[in-house]
C-alpha cells in the first residue's frame, strides 16, 4: 500500500478509517490509529502532519483531541513537535526494512473488518438475510460420490446454468465462456491480475464501486476517470480518453450504477462498446445489480432482463467484452457465487489463474445455486419487492428529517446517491459514525478526486431500523452543519 498523500487532509481521513468507533476517549483512539499508520510506514519518517486546527477540522473534533493525541504520540516517539515547524513523523519510526503488507484501508470493507457493537451499517448494500429457497436449496443437496470436489473453472452444471441464462437473454453462450468465481469482487481479481500490469491505464466511472479501484490501485495501474450523470457514464468523453490513452482496461456498470443507480441507455452502451472493441481496449462490465430493476415487469424478470439489459448484453456478447456478474447482491451476500462471461480463451487463462489461488470455489455453494437458479423468477421477485419497499421507505425517512439533502433518483439496484447541502462526506462520516451509523463517503468511490459533497446509503434494512438510522443522521447533521446550512432539526424518536 502506497504511503499517505500528506498533501491532501482527506486522504489521510480516508485513510484513518473507523478511528473513532472504539470505546475510550476520541483522543487515544486517533492516536492509536495514527500509531498504526506510522509503524506500517504508511505515514513515513520526518513527514509533516496536518497543523492542529485543519486537521481537527477535518475530522470534526475539537482542536484539543488532536492536540492531545499529537501529545500522546510525542511521549511514544513516534512524532516531533517544534514551534514554528509543526508536527513531523519521528525519523525513529522508520518500519524495519522489508516488504510492507497491502491492505485495505477502504471504509466500506473496514466497517466489516472491524465492525462496532450497536453501529447501523449503511455502508455495505447487500441483503440482510437469506431468502428460504436458498435453505432449501442446501437441504436438497446430494453430493457427488466419485468426484474430486476441484473446479477451478467452475462446476460444469452451474457453467450449463449460467451460459443458459445468457441464452435466454438472447445472447448465445457457451458453458466454456463462463468462469464460477468466489463472489464478483474475485471476478473484478482475477480481470484485473489478466489485463493489468503496473503503469498501464484504466478507464473508469467516477464515481464508481470502491473495491474495484483497490484492485486497480493495487495492481499499480493509473486511473482515468470519465465523469458518470444521470445516464451512466459520459460516453463521448470515454471514447476520447480510450483513443487518447488507450487504456489496458476499461471497467462500467452499465444497469444500476454503483454508486449513482443510472442506467445506461442503450444507443450509448452501443457506441462505447463498439468503440472499445475498434480500439482494442477491453470492456468490463459488473452486472452484480442488473437484475435489481424496479420496473421490471414479471416476465421479463423471469428471463433474467428486461429489453434494455437484454441489448446491452447482447452488444457485449462480441469483442473482447467481459460481464461479472454475482448471487451475492440479489440472494445474499453469504452466498459467494459469482461468475465471468467472456471470450472462450480468455476464460480458460482466468481458470488457469484462478487455480492458482484457491483450486476452484466452493462445490457446496456452487450446487445449492443451480438448484436456486431452476427457480430463480420467484426469488428475484421477492427479492426487487422487498428493495422497492426499502428504497422509498428511506426516501421518505429523508425527506422528513433531512429536506436540505438531495438523493438522486434510481429505478433500481440497492443504494441512494446522496449529496450533501454542505461541508464533505468524509468529515460527516466520521461524526455520523460517533452517532451510531456507518454511511460512506462519496470521495472513496471517485478517482476523480470529486464527490466529497456526496454519501451512498443503501436500503436494504427493515423499516424500522432504516428509520432509526436516519434519525441518527439527522442528529449527526445537526451536530455537523453550522445553524445557515441546516434548516433543519432533528425530529423526536
Amino acid at each position: 500500500m502506497e504511503p499517505v498523500n500528506l498533501s491532501d487532509d482527506d486522504a489521510l481521513v480516508t485513510r484513518l478509517g473507523r478511528w473513532s468507533a472504539g470505546r475510550g476517549p476520541l483522543y487515544l483512539l486517533l492516536a492509536a490509529r495514527l500509531g498504526r499508520l506510522i509503524d506500517e510506514g504508511l505515514l513515513p519518517p520526518d513527514a509533516p502532519l496536518p497543523p492542529d486546527r485543519r486537521f481537527a477540522a477535518a475530522l470534526s473534533v475539537g482542536r484539543s483531541t488532536v492536540v492531545a493525541a499529537y501529545e500522546t504520540l510525542r511521549q511514544e516517539g513516534r512524532v516531533v513537535r517544534r514551534q514554528g515547524s509543526g508536527t513531523r513523523v519521528a525519523p525513529a519510526a522508520a518500519l524495519l526494512p522489508g516488504p510492507r503488507v497491502r491492505e485495505t484501508s477502504n471504509p466500506l470493507f473496514l466497517n466489516l473488518l472491524e465492525p462496532s457493537d450497536g453501529v447501523i451499517l449503511l455502508s455495505c448494500a447487500a441483503p440482510l438475510a437469506p431468502p428460504p429457497a436458498l435453505a432449501e436449496a442446501y437441504r436438497s443437496l446430494v453430493l457427488p460420490q466419485d468426484d474430486l470436489g476441484y473446479h477451478p473453472a467452475g462446476l460444469p452444471a452451474l457453467r450449463a446454468a449460467l451460459a443458459e441464462r445468457y441464452a435466454r437473454r438472447g445472447v448465445p453462450t457457451d458453458p466454456g465462456q463462463i468462469l464460477v468465481t468466489t463472489g464478483a469482487q474475485q471476478g473484478l481479481s482475477l480481470l484485473t491480475r489478466l489485463l493489468l500490469a503496473p503503469g498501464d491505464g484504466v478507464l473508469v466511472e467516477a464515481p464508481t464501486y470502491s473495491g474495484a479501484l483497490d484492485l486497480f490501485r493495487e495492481a499499480a495501474a493509473v486511473p482515468r476517470p470519465v465523469a458518470v450523470g444521470p445516464d451512466g457514464v459520459d460516453v463521448a468523453e470515454a471514447v476520447r480518453v480510450m483513443e487518447r490513452h488507450r487504456p489496458a482496461l476499461a471497467y462500467v456498470i452499465s444497469r444500476f450504477h454503483n454508486p449513482t443507480g443510472a442506467v445506461l441507455p442503450p444507443l450509448a452502451g452501443r457506441r462505447l462498446v463498439e468503440a472499445a472493441n475498434a480500439l482494442g481496449v477491453p470492456l468490463v462490465d459488473d452486472e452484480a445489480r442488473a437484475d435489481l430493476g424496479f420496473e421490471t415487469d414479471a416476465a421479463q424478470r423471469d428471463a433474467g432482463a428486461g429489453a434494455a439489459q437484454k441489448e446491452w448484453a447482447t452488444l457485449c456478447a462480441y469483442g473482447e467484452v467481459f460481464s461479472v456478474g454475482s448471487l451475492s447482491k440479489p440472494v445474499w451476500g453469504g452466498l459467494r457465487i459469482g461468475w465471468i462471461r467472456g471470450p472462450a480463451p480468455a476464460v480458460a487463462r482466468l481458470a488457469r489463474l484462478k487455480a492458482i489461488h484457491d483450486l476452484g470455489s466452493d462445490v457446496p455453494g456452487q450446487l445449492a445455486a443451480v438448484r436456486l437458479l431452476t427457480g430463480y423468477g420467484p426469488v428475484l421477485r421477492e427479492r426487487v419487492r422487498s428493495m422497492r419497499a426499502g428504497h422509498d421507505h428511506l426516501v421518505a425517512e429523508l425527506a422528513r428529517r433531512l429536506p436540505s439533502w438531495t438523493p438522486a433518483p434510481t429505478a433500481g439496484g440497492q443504494t441512494l446517491w446522496v449529496r450533501l447541502p454542505y461541508g464533505d462526506g468524509v468529515s460527516f462520516a466520521q461524526v455520523a459514525l460517533r452517532h451510531g451509523v456507518a454511511v460512506l463517503p462519496g470521495s472513496t468511490m471517485d478517482a476523480l478526486g470529486g464527490s466529497t459533497r456526496c454519501l451512498r446509503l443503501h436500503f436494504l434494512l427493515p423499516d424500522d431500523v432504516l428509520s432509526e438510522a436516519v434519525r441518527r443522521l439527522a442528529a449527526a447533521w445537526h451536530a455537523y452543519a453550522p445553524e445557515t446550512a441546516r434548516p433543519e432539526r432533528p425530529l423526536a424518536a
